[in-house]
């Protein structure tokens, strides 16, 4: 049956009124529910606001480094100190390197780009941030729905955003109900704001249908794949923050962090633009091979790895940031696209955005209005600090894009020699033409690829890798990972570009499977999926499209 027919049969849905309906339990989205609750109270109007979460529980599907900037939450919370909000350890130093094959070069800290110094930064646990704001914001009466995933965006009769309805639950592979089905629920708001993080699969569909990315840049997005290590105590370095350019790197965009935390806790990771070129790149296996490096494996040998997960990542320019408003709602964080790509930092940007969100909302809602453009948002968003944060770092991965070395060298001309001339901001501005799944050369055009085999210490297997990043899916439901067109993998994917999607994929859900005639044909193992939107990006045809899972599946990821 089809989502129309199960409607009919078995509808209509539950409705739930409320001021503000909010999409994602994310840094963006809280900071939207909170603002709007402190204040509400503040002009002594109670404004009803619910935030949907598709994972288990606020945080499960939280990945990030991360070193956060805590300007935005000082803003939200002056005094999150006093209310234990979990920045507890200080940035102690900064370590820049440049890797070879073999070897390392540490950057002088005179020489250290403006964008890479972390000084009044903490090293954190996002997921551990993301469930102490779901615990605020619930504490000033936010209701707060984890494992219900936004599944549809809804319109009234004018085509305005009125809100949006979460996913059945209980449909069978065969797209059946079956015994333990229930029908999903509609959640209406005066105003509906969508915090998915990056490549949100609602996000997405209202760009186009709003035509949001009109004049703009195409957005760039990069893979994240983070692990998290115990490591012995005479390694342990709390405060330490780490990062690598170079190799194993050669023509794509790319490098390394290694963030320790308190109590023997390490953070390390790589990050890859997702515009490269060879198909045959494999970024799993690249950050695997990374770890091996003699500078990386000294902060973690003899340790133990405690988590796995992947994300895709905003890239980040003003030049590509979308129109954030349309009738009815608005995009916040990652969901729009506001990441410092240069300094490495979302959350804070994430924080900030909903908050100018939400003083938007209160205003509107003030003055009576419901359902209409927000413009005072995207207008408070020009006067911030944080577009003036974004201006100076418009250029970043632009630069990047034509070369590894010209994006070295104008990264130090760009945030090391203008702000010592006393120039804030670059005098020029950059621009992007082609989306990163246009990038992708035909496998004849390109070098294989040989990755060292995994030695069970440093180095993992992806499966072994999915398992320790707690996933999981309902098996008995229909794969949240669709085709366009069935035929394209084969004959477009396996034939002209080897089959990429086998190497992007940073858990194993697509494989190309030899059939008893010889020929292959995909195999989607959703239950392997971790969220992270990579083959919704890169996929060379678009041919993929990631849809929301029954709410609750996915990753659960723990401290990370």
């Amino acid at each position: 049956m089809t989502p129309q027919e199960i409607l009919a049969q078995y509808g209509p849905r539950e409705a739930m009124e409320y001021d503000v309906v909010v999409v994602g339990a994310g840094p963006a989205g809280l900071a939207t529910a909170i603002h709007l609750k402190q204040l509400g109270a503040k002009a002594g109007r109670e404004v009803s606001v619910v935030v949907l979460e598709k994972g288990s529980e606020p945080g499960s599907h939280i990945l990030s480094g991360a070193v956060m900037d805590p300007r935005a939450i000082g803003e939200l919370f002056p005094d999150w100190q006093a209310l234990g909000a979990p920045l507890a350890q200080p940035v102690t130093g900064d370590d820049v390197l440049f890797l070879s094959a073999t070897g390392a070069h540490r950057t002088p800290n005179w020489l250290v780009p403006r964008n890479l110094h972390n000084d009044g930064c903490y090293v954190v646990s996002l997921e551990d941030v993301v469930k102490w704001l779901a615990q605020q914001a619930e504490a000033l009466g936010v209701e707060v729905f984890a494992g219900f995933a936004a599944a549809e965006v809804l319109y009234d009769e004018q085509g305005r955003v009125k809100g949006v309805a979460t996913g059945n639950v209980g449909i069978g592979k065969n797209g059946e109900p079956h015994d333990g089905f229930q029908l999903g629920m509609e959640l209406h708001g005066k105003y509906t704001v969508f915090a998915e993080g990056a490549r949100g699969h609602l996000g997405k569909q209202l760009l186009a249908r709003f035509e949001l990315t009109q004049g703009r840049d195409p957005q760039s997005y990069a893979i994240g794949i983070k692990e998290l290590w115990e490591v012995p105590a005479d390694k342990a370095r709390p405060g330490l923050v780490v990062h690598t350019a170079g190799w194993p790197m050669t023509d794509a965009f790319g490098g390394g962090f290694v963030y320790h935390l308190a109590e023997r806790k390490v953070s390390l990771g790589f990050v890859i633009g997702l515009d490269y070129a060879n198909p045959y790149l494999n970024p799993f296996e690249e950050t695997q091979r990374w770890k091996t490096h003699p500078a990386i494996r000294a902060h973690i040998e003899g340790g133990k790895r405690l988590g796995y997960g992947a994300r895709a990542i905003n890239n980040g320019s003003l030049q590509a940031l979308p129109k954030t408003v349309f009738p009815g709602g608005a995009l916040v964080g990652c969901d729009a696209g506001y990441m410092n790509a240069a300094r490495i930092k979302g959350s804070h940007a994430a924080i900030k955005s909903g908050m100018l969100c939400a003083e938007a909302i209160v205003e509107a809602l003030a003055a009576g209005r419901a359902h209409d453009e927000l413009s005072a948002y995207p207008a408070a968003f020009e006067a911030s600090w944080l577009h003036a944060e974004l201006q100076r770092t418009r250029n970043f991965k632009l630069w990047f894009k034509k070369g590894k070395w010209v994006g070295n060298l104008m990264t130090g001309i760009e945030h090391w020699l203008l702000p010592k001339l006393g120039i804030q901001s670059p005098p020029w501005t950059l621009h992007g033409s082609k989306s990163d799944h246009e990038y992708l050369l035909p496998a004849a055009q390109c070098a294989k690829i040989d990755y060292p085999k995994p030695d069970g210490k440093l180095s993992f297997d992806r499966l072994s890798s999915v398992f320790v990043s707690n996933t999981n899916h309902a098996e008995d439901q229909p794969a949240h990972l669709t085709l366009k067109d069935a035929s394209i993998p084969v004959e477009v994917n396996w034939k002209i570009y080897a089959g990429p999607e086998a190497r992007y994929c940073p858990a194993g859900v697509y494989e190309f499977v030899a059939g008893d005639d010889g020929t292959e044909r995909l195999q989607i193992n959703a239950q392997n999926c971790v969220h992270c939107k990579t083959c919704d990006i890169k996929d060379p045809r678009q041919n993929i499209v990631w849809v929301a899972p029954e709410g609750g599946g996915g990753p659960n990821y723990v401290g990370m």
